[in-house]
């Protein structure tokens, strides 16, 4: 079998936990901060895990991370 490429965009992205699962970090937090709530912001700093529906897609995308 052929080895597959790594989206290189993806694997900057996303990163897969120990057990399998993929993390991904919070949109909206590089600019246009002071109208937003600090409370807003800190939940916004935590990485968050993907979506069901979407896990099966960016698995492929990052077959060896």
């Amino acid at each position: 079998m052929p080895k597959i490429k790594t989206n290189k965009g993806a694997a900057k992205r996303f990163r897969k936990t120990g057990a399998g699962k993929i993390k991904r970090s919070h949109a909206f937090t590089s600019h246009i901060l002071t109208c937003k709530t600090a409370k807003r912001k800190r939940k916004l700093r935590k990485n968050a895990l993907v979506a069901a529906v979407d896990l099966k897609n960016i698995a492929k995308l990052i077959p060896y991370k």
